[in-house]
């Protein structure tokens, strides 16, 4: 054979060779990553349903809130209490219990609060000023023959439609209000540090006072106290939850009048946030979080709708 002919079959070898690698590269690349995918997608089911779990464990914790030990100390949970650390043999999971009285009623809150609880949530006054009179709007029926300002900015969405006109029935319908953005409502940071609509204002939040352990700075803001004094609140509590009346007492008797806008705990509807952290090989957590919530009503005993003991899940959260 001439030795061109031979340096020719050699070079064609050479590239199939080289191409033959390139692909067996690629392939175990694109192997590698769908498993590692699917190693994520197997632990993020795993976090869900511990988290999912953890929340009726902590519902059940509340429900059982009357038993205490020989000291009379609670057991599973003390009225207050603003989270819980569960310990499964897989994961370690945190459930925030967040009572609808850190919120303010949607519905009852006056013009001049829902402006500085906006203002709070950093947003300039101009625009505070259009979502205030928006929301307003929403929830207060027309004059008869007059028609809504906003009516026609609801027209022209696609699809359009008209505001309810009526008082809110639920908190996701700030989403369709003129002016509410996803990042208002929500917040805007993922570790969750900047609040939003949601953490502060529910249809069946509190009329005046709010509860001192997990209503959000804007949220105490708006109810009347100044910031200074609602940051005070966040510093005196991150040490130490405040658990008695007595020291909630000495506390409003420190802010003065603005004091009597905080109470202790909530009433019977609680939204349980449980985020779930599984456990490694060698003990560590993972970096992976699932959060999911629900909405929680509970029948405490002697209740006023004469209802048996137990509790009620009304909303459920699988992406929060």
């Amino acid at each position: 054979m001439p030795t061109s002919r031979k340096g020719s079959a050699l070079l064609t070898v050479l590239w199939l060779t080289a191409a033959l690698s390139a692909i067996g590269l690629a392939v175990a690349n694109n192997v590698r990553g769908e498993t590692e995918r699917t190693s994520t997608g197997v632990d993020d089911v795993k976090s869900y349903f511990i988290a999912r779990g953890a929340i009726e464990r902590a519902a059940l914790h509340i429900r059982w809130r009357g038993y205490t030990d020989g000291a009379g100390e609670p057991i599973y949970y003390r009225p207050g209490q603003p989270l819980m650390n569960l310990d499964f043999p897989g994961a370690q999971v945190t459930v925030e219990i967040i009572p609808e009285t850190s919120k303010l009623n949607l519905n009852r809150i006056q013009p001049e609060d829902l402006f500085r609880l906006i203002g709070a949530l950093g947003v300039p006054p101009d625009r505070a000023t259009e979502i205030t009179a928006a929301i307003m709007d929403w929830r207060t029926p027309p004059k008869p023959g007059q028609e809504s300002p906003f009516d026609a900015f609801y027209l022209s969405q696609t699809p359009s439609f008209l505001p309810r006109h009526a008082s809110y029935q639920e908190n996701e319908e700030l989403l369709l209000t003129k002016g509410v953005t996803t990042g208002l409502y929500y917040g805007e940071s993922l570790n969750d540090s900047q609040a939003g609509l949601r953490d502060c204002l529910s249809v069946f939040g509190s009329n005046y006072a709010v509860d001192v352990n997990t209503a959000r700075p804007a949220t105490m803001v708006a109810a009347g106290l100044s910031p200074d004094e609602a940051t005070a609140v966040v510093q005196r509590r991150a040490i130490h939850p405040i658990f008695d009346y007595k020291e909630l007492g000495e506390l409003q008797q420190a802010l003065g009048p603005a004091g009597g806008h905080l109470r202790l705990g909530g009433e019977s509807m609680f939204t349980l946030r449980a985020t779930a952290r599984l456990k490694q090989a060698d003990g560590s957590l993972s970096d992976l979080r699932r959060t999911i919530a629900a909405l929680v009503q509970f029948n405490f005993p002697g209740n006023s709708r004469k209802l048996p003991n137990g509790y009620q899940i009304l909303r459920w959260y699988d992406r929060t």
